[in-house]
């Protein structure tokens, strides 16, 4: 079901913080961003890092986003994500959900009862009428009324808009055309390109592709997560190549270990894979074919211990699917799921473990938010993924790489056995080093660039002036 806002004094939305922008005599920045914290989300770390930016270079911020309570029926709710956001910074939850994701059969219509694929395949038409895009088009109207009337009521100086969702786009075209708010917009993974295939999403002529071009024509500024996401949208809208900037995800310092276990091979070795579990089963089922192939050939990974932890599923399917059965099958193989992991313990979950395994899809276009974290740690990274994968871009510089070596399982058997070398025979001075080359990479050094150019471009000061007055 789709509520659609009636009025701010009708309290529609919740929201945390004043109900009315206080007069600071601050430029006002809306931040359309839907997966914003305490959403159990991967983005949710970008867009916190994104809100508090802003604020920092001297913007009052609101952020529109959707209640908490649709992300319970997703990955859920993690309240630590919330304890960094900036208590000045207003959020506005707006009270949509996906239906789908409902798991009481009390609240299913008599179709949904009868006919549950019909009924969605019905209700993704529905939602395709209204913008392209199935399971979110049908928000279109209420983000929409949502963001003109906190417009009306507090006027926007800017507009960033992170997608997906990209049923952003028509609330940010809209407050463009009508008050001709200046915006930016944080594709992240595109549109127009599918990024775990590699290929076009949709050709220009079609309604995505002229809604896309629309959008992207008065764009400020195009974030992308990396350098090929970007190149396909450079050479897609030449007209705005100079716009198109990398503004990569990151890692948090505090999501990182300041110190590393000491390995005992005698005990063997922990590796650890901590992150929603995004890719497909086949994959998983593969990884976990390698790593009993390296036990029944490597004394020392024999005697080795694997922890998955992390989201697995959403809605009904949470934690009761494909994956489970395959770690259920694997726990005679030393191989544990211990559930998912709150941010404020995610440095602690890494600080456990002596080998992090990084599992990933896609290829050249993909970047993991979780490359980051892995990097940083100063452990030995063992790869799961394509060879021709932006993770491999990102971790060529790490001297406790094992590679990337696709998805073949004896080589993977291979990787498990170097990973544990690596884990027995690191140096101090060698994860000193990793954690150095990882220093750049480091959440705010790849956001505050993009916000204070930003800001330079809306306030007309120069773009080296420096933070703001907060």
């Amino acid at each position: 079901m789709i509520r659609r806002p009636r009025s701010l004094d009708r309290r529609w939305a919740r929201v945390t913080g004043p109900r009315r922008r206080p007069e600071t005599g601050r430029p006002h920045a809306y931040y359309l961003a839907i997966g914003f914290p305490p959403a159990a989300k991967s983005c949710a770390y970008r867009m916190r890092e994104t809100a508090n930016q802003l604020y920092a270079h001297g913007w009052d911020v609101t952020v529109i986003t959707i209640c908490q309570e649709a992300w319970e029926r997703e990955f859920g709710i993690d309240h630590t994500l919330s304890a960094d956001v900036h208590p000045d910074i207003r959020i506005v939850e707006l009270p949509l959900m996906r239906e789908e994701l409902d798991t009481e059969v009390r609240n299913y219509s008599r179709s949904r009862s009868i006919d549950p694929v019909g009924w969605r395949a019905q209700a993704n038409q529905a939602h395709l009428a209204t913008f392209p895009e199935p399971a979110f088009g049908g928000w279109r109207p209420a983000l929409e009324e949502a963001i003109l009337a906190l417009h009306r009521r507090d006027p926007a100086d800017l507009l960033i808009t992170t997608c997906a969702p990209y049923v952003n786009l028509a609330p940010t075209r809209r407050l463009w055309k009508e008050h001709r708010v200046p915006y930016v917009v944080d594709f992240r993974d595109g549109w127009s390109i599918d990024v775990i295939g590699g290929f076009e999403a949709f050709p220009p002529d079609s309604v995505s592709g002229r809604l896309e071009a629309e959008v992207l024509e008065s764009a400020l500024e195009v974030w992308c997560v990396n350098d090929p996401i970007a190149q396909h949208y450079r050479d897609r809208y030449p007209s705005i190549a100079d716009r198109v900037e990398v503004v990569r995800n990151g890692y948090d310092a505090g999501s990182v270990p300041a110190t590393n276990r000491t390995p005992d091979p005698e005990a063997g070795i922990r590796f650890g894979y901590l992150g929603t579990m995004t890719f497909t089963p086949k994959l998983l089922g593969t990884v976990l074919d390698g790593w009993r192939k390296a036990r029944a050939a490597d004394p020392i990974v024999a005697r080795s211990t694997f922890e998955l932890r992390g989201h697995i599923g959403v809605g009904s399917a949470r934690e009761d699917n494909a994956y489970m059965e395959l770690l259920r099958v694997a726990q005679d193989d030393g191989v544990t799921y211990g559930g998912a992991v709150p941010k404020s313990q995610v440095a602690n979950a890494y600080g456990s473990w002596d080998v992090i395994v990084f599992i990933a899809i896609g290829g050249k276009y993909v970047t993991s938010g979780k490359v980051y974290e892995a990097f940083a740690s100063g452990m030995p990274v063992l790869s799961a993924h394509e060879v021709e994968h932006d993770a491999s871009v990102v971790l060529a510089d790490s001297p406790l790489w094992t590679g990337a070596v696709g998805h073949d399982p004896d080589r993977l058997a291979e990787s498990f056995s170097r990973a544990a070398r690596m884990a027995v025979q690191a140096t101090d001075a060698d994860r000193t080093a990793t954690r150095a080359a990882a220093a750049r990479y480091e959440r705010s050094a790849q956001i505050e660039p993009a916000i204070r150019r930003v800001t330079a471009t809306v306030l007309k000061t120069p773009a080296n002036a420096g933070e703001r007055s907060a």
